[in-house]
């Protein structure tokens, strides 16, 4: 069985027709029918009931098409991925969710800068999920983010848990609290975001109340961070923040600490699997320099 077989059968079972699959990868039936029947054979099983129109999968057919996606989606990426590594053009491309860079890593990139001058450092702004596509496509080296997505293709390195932060007006009534808990936010007009794409910061606050078995009475999704604290600033709700944004709109808005420690929000630094370049190296030893210096609680790993 070879990798173009599997090309072949996803074609097929796609189009539900020998003609139209044969259109799509530009050869002729006759053959497309036998690489089948070869794959069949070799196989043992009946992977297409050829006596349904559209032709449907067996049983097996399904199993074999959901493993053979999974395995030439694997094929594509390390292609890419190689051509990437291969293909070096002076330059790390790094991915980020925009709340990361109210933390350590503006202090990281400059000192990355000093000890490699001549490497160009490009910047994408990616929530979570679009770090892993473009983890994958080659677009980036090295991603930012806040949201775990299990990806074979992808190593996550959780760098720290950051507290989250309850952000309130200079007129609300908890602006005297020390600390709130999360059960004092059920009824408060709860601003979420990013509204778009999902999943994203937003599904983790929500996490957040379910899984200590209340939700919020009421939330609004808004559309990005900043949209959250001018409404907060305006009195009109409250939102959740990680600490490291408590000094945006200070003079407008009270940030309020958890009294529970495990309200925090991860910090995941996203690689391609064995990748093991001297540039990702240094990188992450910078990081742990920065948060040794500034006594950040962490746990250091490897590339």
């Amino acid at each position: 069985m070879e990798l173009r077989h599997l090309r072949y059968f996803i074609a097929v079972a796609e189009e539900k027709s020998f003609s139209s699959a044969a259109e799509r990868l530009y050869i002729s039936q006759p053959p497309l029918s036998r690489q089948i029947k070869q794959l069949e054979k070799e196989m043992g099983v009946v992977l297409i009931d050829r006596n349904q129109r559209p032709l449907k999968l067996t049983e097996a057919g399904v199993f074999f098409y959901e493993h053979a996606l999974q395995i030439v989606k694997n094929s594509d990426n390390l292609r890419t991925m190689t051509m990437r590594k291969g293909a070096f053009d002076g330059s790390i491309s790094i991915g980020f969710v925009g709340s990361i860079l109210y933390g350590t890593l503006p202090r990281v990139l400059s000192r990355f800068s000093k000890v490699y001058p001549n490497i160009q450092v490009k910047l994408h702004e990616l929530n979570s999920w679009q770090q892993t596509q473009a983890l994958t496509s080659g677009k980036i080296d090295v991603g930012f983010g806040r949201l775990l997505f299990d990806d074979a293709s992808v190593r996550r390195i959780l760098l720290r848990e950051e507290r989250l932060v309850v952000a309130v007006s200079a007129d609300h009534v908890l602006k005297h609290r020390d600390t709130v808990s999360i059960s004092d936010l059920v009824n408060e007009n709860l601003l979420l975001y990013p509204k778009a794409p999902r999943p994203s910061f937003m599904d983790h606050i929500l996490k957040l109340f379910s899984d200590r078995g209340i939700e919020p009475s009421y939330f609004l999704e808004v559309s990005e961070l900043h949209v959250a604290l001018g409404l907060v600033a305006a009195d009109l709700g409250i939102t959740i923040v990680p600490k490291s944004l408590e000094y945006l709109r200070e003079k407008e808005i009270i940030y309020l600490p958890f009294e529970d420690d495990l309200l925090t929000s991860p910090v995941i630094m996203n690689i391609r699997h064995f990748d093991k370049s001297e540039l990702l190296e240094t990188l992450l030893s910078i990081i742990y320099q920065i948060y040794e210096e500034e006594d950040v609680t962490h746990k250091r790993e490897h590339i």
